[in-house]
């Protein structure tokens, strides 16, 4: 049987050029030796129609494109630098969307302090915006750098957008952290001195710890930690939808999922929430609030796979 890209999914897909590479890192980004420090590099491609909720505006697509590629510099504690902007549009687009798209992208320029510095156009049959984050570290911050013992902690609340992606009201926090997303450069920026490795959760909580998980080691998430609303529960229970599947599968979070000890999270000058910890028993867990135990399966948003 002849294997098609929908049989693997994009992970395995990446994984695949990573090793046929010999200058890309596990990470989401490229790491480059640049004068005394490290120049980081990543891209992130959006299409309208698998990337942006369809009453996201035009400005929030402009702003999100910046956004997804800020995060992944977030994650390494490296500083905005540059970005390119390479953008495909539908020939009959609106000259005022393509200005919203345009002003969404300046905008988040603005708000991550990162300069658009070049970029490209082209046709398609739909908004496709590819850019690509510049940015320079001396401390660059791995996936799976993270030691037994360590605690499991993130920037904020998860799950808030994959509830917010189901709602239809626009004056809400679910659905402005669905339509509206921000990366944690200024909280990246600060880990970098304080956790033991990073990544930033856009595909799911689940899937981004089974990503930077190493053998031997584990994670128990404890639910109680999630902080986790009667109000979420209760509209998640009225959409029929399952909480925890929300939080742990869905993703589109933009907080930052970082490892830490002890005794540095105690002296982190930032607000972020212990979710759970590093350990030896080689499997993703989670503690449920009834004090049973159940393994967590490797499931999040993934490209390519067949629904």
């Amino acid at each position: 049987m002849t294997l098609k890209v929908s049989d693997i999914g994009e992970k395995e897909l990446v994984r695949y050029i990573i090793a046929n590479s010999r200058n890309i890192t596990p990470d989401d980004t490229a790491i480059t030796k640049f004068n005394s420090t490290n120049l980081i590099s990543t891209c992130d491609m959006l299409i309208q129609s698998r990337h942006f909720p369809h009453n996201m505006s035009y400005f929030d697509m402009g702003f999100k494109a910046v956004t997804v590629n800020v995060s992944d510099l977030a994650a390494m504690g490296a500083e905005p630098l540059g970005f390119l902007l390479a953008i495909a549009l539908p020939k009959d687009l609106k000259i005022d969307d393509f200005k919203q798209i345009i002003d969404g992208v300046l905008k988040a320029c603005e708000y991550y302090h990162v300069p658009l510095i070049g970029g490209d156009t082209n046709e398609a049959s739909e908004i496709i915006i590819t850019g690509t984050a510049l940015g320079l570290t001396d401390k660059p911050l791995m996936k799976d750098t993270y030691n037994m013992g360590d605690l499991i902690a993130v920037t904020g609340n998860l799950g808030l957008a994959a509830l917010g992606f189901n709602l239809n009201t626009l004056d809400n926090v679910y659905v402005k952290k669905a339509l509206k997303p921000k990366a944690r450069i200024k909280e990246g920026l600060i880990l970098r001195d304080y956790a033991t490795s990073a990544t930033d959760i856009t595909d799911g909580l689940a899937s981004e710890l089974y990503e930077i998980k190493k053998d031997g080691y584990g994670f128990m998430i404890h639910e109680e930690l999630l902080n986790i609303s009667d109000e979420y529960k209760s509209i998640s229970s009225q959409l029929g939808l399952d909480y925890l599947d929300l939080i742990l599968h869905v993703g589109e979070d933009f907080e930052l999922l970082f490892t830490i000890s002890k005794e540095n999270f105690d002296k982190l000058p930032i607000d972020c929430m212990v979710i759970g910890e590093v350990t030896d028993t080689d499997v993703v867990e989670l503690t449920l609030e009834n004090g049973f135990v159940e393994r967590v399966k490797n499931k999040g948003y993934e490209h390519y796979v067949s629904e």
